[in-house]
């Protein structure tokens, strides 16, 4: 198994991609920690998922904006299974509003859940993976927003730009200790937050159109790289983006 024994915690954990990565993961061996914030009942549905596979998991209700409650999820992480190895930065989201139109309490918050929470996991992930000795990968649920313009919804493409920076700069002070960070950037991909468009046929006609493959990313396949990734096959990878968008950044304008 490619992650046999190795522990990998997930925010946002119980839905969309997060909760591919997390079978993805189980299924190649890891053990899971599954962080959410809401929705209980579905982190518990999926940890039963896992071990009826044969898989180990655990869910941590941890409020990813808060250093605190990050700090705590680390710490769950090692007590339960004895170390980290993996940590995935998954939870995010956006409320589409453009320059004129955002307010302080909506850039607040879409900066805390998708880059504040993203920076203070990689903190004390960062510093857990020092104290352990022999290094430790952080891999970020980017977006192809985070290079690639999309207006009228510009707090979340700075957040995203942001997370580009985190991965580079973040990894290049790290890569001392034997941490590396690397943020997975996926397009269009059919999850809840998207359900405004794939829920609009025409929508959706027009958007596949748009990517070059002709079809929306499923989460497995965002959950299939991350598998990849994690399993050190590509250990001389850090401070770099890998993009899973069907082509669409290279031949159209922001959707």
């Amino acid at each position: 198994m490619l992650l046999d024994g190795k522990t990998i915690v997930v925010t946002g954990g119980n839905s969309g991609i997060g909760e591919q990565i997390c079978i993805a993961a189980a299924s190649e061996g890891a053990n899971i920690v599954i962080d959410y914030v809401a929705h209980a009942d579905a982190t518990d549905a999926l940890i039963a998922r896992i071990e009826e596979a044969g898989g180990k998991a655990v869910g941590v209700d941890a409020d990813i904006t808060s250093a605190g409650d990050l700090a705590t999820m680390i710490e769950t992480a090692v007590s339960r299974f004895g170390r980290l190895d993996v940590l995935v930065n998954n939870a995010g989201m956006e409320d589409r509003k453009s320059l004129l139109e955002e307010t302080e309490e909506g850039y607040d918050r879409v900066m805390a859940v998708n880059m504040k929470s993203a920076f203070f996991a990689t903190q004390h992930a960062a510093k857990q993976f020092i104290a352990q000795g022999d290094g430790g990968l952080v891999l970020n649920i980017s977006s192809v927003h985070e290079d690639w313009p999309m207006p009228g919804n510009l707090a979340y493409c700075i957040s995203k730009g942001g997370m580009r920076m985190l991965a580079r700069s973040g990894g290049v002070e790290l890569g001392p200790h034997g941490v590396r960070i690397v943020n997975i950037a996926p397009g269009a991909v059919d999850t809840p937050i998207n359900t405004a468009t794939t829920s609009d046929e025409d929508k959706l006609r027009k958007l596949d159109a748009a990517i070059p493959l002709g079809r929306l990313a499923e989460p497995e396949d965002i959950a299939d790289v991350v598998v990849f990734l994690a399993s050190g096959k590509a250990s001389y990878m850090t401070s770099t983006t890998v993009t899973i968008d069907g082509g669409i950044s290279q031949g159209s304008v922001g959707l």
